[in-house]
C-alpha cells in the first residue's frame, strides 16, 4: 500500500523534468535505448524500497524469536528508525541532489541502501539492526526524490504522462507482492529479508555507473538546512520514545514526562529555524495554503492507522493464530492488491464526490475495516469469515483515500513548490508511521494469555478506527473549501 508515496513524488519530478528536460538530449527522440535503460535502473531501485516496507513488517516476529528476549517496545524501533529518519532527510536530499546531480543522488541512494541492507542482515543484536535501518533510510531519502526526476528527465515530453503512471505502480507491485514475499523470505531466514535487496541494488549500481545520463546540476540556492532536520529527527524520536515506552515505564515516569516534553521543545526549535532559515525543511509559505495542510494533515492522520493496521495484521496472525510467515503473508495480501487498482481507477469517483469526499469516504472505509476485526476476530482462526473481509475493506479504503489525499495536497501548491510541498506531505506520512506503530506498541503491551491478547488487540483496532474517523474529518475540510470556492 505504498502508492501514496509513490504518488506524493510525482508533482516534484514533472517540476524536475520540466527544469532539466531542454538541457538533456537523452529526453529527445534520438536516445530511446538510454530512456528504456533508465526506466530499469529507476524502477529496480523504486522497487527496493517500495518492498522493504512490507517485508520487515512481516519479518518482525522472526526478529523477536532470533534475538531471544527482545521485547516488542525494542523491535518496533526496527520499524521506527526507518521512518524517522527517511521523513527527517527527504526534503534535505532532494535539495543536495538538486546541487549536486540527481545521477550522483540516486547512484548514492542506492549503493548506501544497498550496503545497509547487507548490515541488517549481519547485525549481531537488535541496536546494530536499529542503527543499519537508519542507514537504510539515509539511502531511500536520497533515492527516492531523484528516482523520478531522473526518469522523466530521460523521457519524451510526450511519453511523460505514461512514465508516471508506470513509476507510480511500482509502489502497488511492491505492496502487493511485498508480504508474500516476506512470508517466503522469513520461512528461510529472516536475514534473506534484507539479503535481497544486496543483488538488485548491485546490479542497479553497476548498471546505473555505465547507462544513466546525467544533467547539469543547479548548484545556486542557499545550501538545505542539515541543523533542522537533525531537530525534526531527534523531535520525532523522542515522541516515539516517550509513546512506546509508556507502558512499561508509565505515563507519569521521568522517561516518559522527560521525552514528550523534548519533543516539544525540540519541536519548537525546529519551527523556530525554519522560519529564519533561506532553504528550511518544512518552508512557512506552505503552511499558509489552507488546502495544502488540510490534505497533509489528513495523510498523516491516515497514516497512523495505516501503520497501526499493517503491524497489528501481522502480530495477530502470527502470534495469536499461529500462523506461518507464508500465511500470514498469503493472509495480508489481497488488500495491498486492490490498491494500486483503485489508485489508477477513482477518477469518476473523486470528479462525482470532488477529493475531500472520496478521501473522507475512503478514510471511513478503513475505519470499517479495522472495527470489523474489533467486531468479528477471536482466538479461533476464521479468516474467510473474520481476517478477509477487514483485509479488503481497508484495501478498498486505502485505494481511495491516500493516493486522493496525496494527489490533493499537490494540487494546492503552487508550481515553484510542488517538489518541497510533495517531499513535506510524504514527510508528514513517514510521521505518522512512526506514531501509529509506537501507539499501537503502547496499547498491545505485553498480555500473558490469549483472552488478555484479544482485549488488547481490539483496544488497538478501535483506536487506529477512530484515528481513520479523525481523517475522514480533517478530509472533509477539501470539500468544503472546494465547494466555498464554487460559489
Amino acid at each position: 500500500m505504498t502508492v501514496g508515496k509513490s504518488n506524493s513524488l510525482i508533482s516534484g519530478g514533472r517540476q524536475a523534468a520540466a527544469d532539466a528536460g531542454g538541457r538533456d538530449a537523452a529526453a529527445g527522440p534520438g536516445a530511446p535505448a538510454s530512456s528504456r535503460a533508465t526506466v530499469w535502473i529507476v524502477s529496480a531501485g523504486v522497487f527496493v524500497v517500495n518492498l522493504d516496507l512490507f517485508i520487515v513488517n512481516v519479518a518482525v516476529p522472526a526478529l523477536g524469536d532470533a534475538y531471544d528476549g527482545s521485547s516488542l517496545a525494542s523491535l518496533s524501533w526496527v520499524l521506527n528508525a526507518y521512518a524517522i529518519v527517511f521523513a527527517a532527510l527527504l526534503v534535505v536530499a532532494g535539495r543536495l541532489a538538486d546541487r549536486y546531480g540527481h545521477r550522483r543522488g540516486f547512484l548514492f541512494g542506492l549503493g548506501l541502501f544497498t550496503v545497509a541492507s547487507a548490515l541488517c542482515a549481519l547485525a549481531p543484536g537488535v541496536g546494530w539492526l536499529v542503527a543499519a535501518r537508519a542507514l537504510q533510510a539515509v539511502g531511500a531519502a536520497a533515492l527516492m526524490p531523484t528516482s523520478l526526476a531522473l526518469l522523466l528527465v530521460n523521457t519524451a515530453p510526450e511519453r511523460r504522462p505514461r512514465a508516471i503512471r508506470g513509476w507510480a505502480a511500482i509502489g502497488g507491485i511492491a505492496a502487493g507482492l511485498g508480504p508474500v514475499i516476506g512470508g517466503v523470505l522469513v520461512e528461510a531466514d529472516w536475514r534473506w529479508v534484507f539479503l535481497v535487496n544486496v543483488p538488485v541494488g548491485a546490479l542497479g549500481l553497476i548498471a546505473g555507473v555505465r547507462l544513466l545520463p546525467d544533467a547539469r546540476p543547479h548548484r545556486e540556492g542557499p545550501f538545505p538546512d542539515l541543523a533542522g532536520a537533525a531537530l525534526l529527527t531527534l523531535a520525532i524520536g523522542a515522541l516515539a520514545l516517550g509513546v512506546v515506552e509508556a507502558d512499561a515505564w508509565g505515563w507519569s515516569s521521568a522517561g516518559v514526562v522527560g521525552s514528550l516534553a523534548s519533543a516539544v521543545l525540540l519541536t519548537g526549535a525546529f519551527w523556530f529555524r525554519s522560519a529564519r532559515h533561506p532553504a528550511p525543511v518544512v518552508e512557512p509559505l506552505l503552511l499558509r495554503t489552507p488546502s495544502y495542510v488540510a490534505a497533509t494533515l489528513a495523510a498523516l492522520l491516515f497514516t497512523v492507522a495505516f501503520a497501526a493496521m499493517l503491524l497489528t495484521s501481522v502480530l495477530w496472525c502470527r502470534q495469536v493464530w499461529g500462523y506461518t510467515a507464508i500465511r500470514t503473508g498469503l493472509a495480508i495480501a489481497p488488500g495491498p492488491l486492490l490498491v494500486p487498482l483503485l489508485a489508477v481507477s477513482c477518477g469518476p469517483v473523486v470528479r462525482r464526490l470532488g477529493a475531500g469526499g472520496t478521501a473522507a469516504v475512503g478514510c471511513l472505509l478503513f475505519g470499517a475495516g479495522l472495527a470489523w476485526w474489533a467486531v468479528a476476530l477471536d482466538t479461533a482462526p476464521h479468516y474467510a469469515a473474520g481476517f478477509l473481509p477487514g483485509m479488503m475493506i481497508t484495501g478498498v479504503g486505502v485505494g481511495l483515500a491516500l493516493p486522493t489525499l496525496v494527489g490533493a495536497a499537490s494540487a494546492a501548491l503552487p508550481p515553484t513548490r510542488f517538489a518541497t510541498g510533495s517531499a513535506v506531505t510524504t514527510m508528514a506520512r513517514q510521521t505518522g508511521s512512526v506514531l501509529g506503530v509506537a501507539l499501537m506498541i503502547t496499547l498491545l503491551g505485553a498480555p500473558r494469555t490469549p483472552e488478555l491478547a484479544l482485549e488488547a488487540f481490539r483496544r488497538g483496532w478501535w483506536a487506529a478506527a477512530v484515528t481513520a474517523v479523525l481523517a475522514a474529518v480533517t478530509a472533509l475540510a477539501l470539500h468544503r473549501r472546494a465547494a466555498d470556492g464554487r460559489t
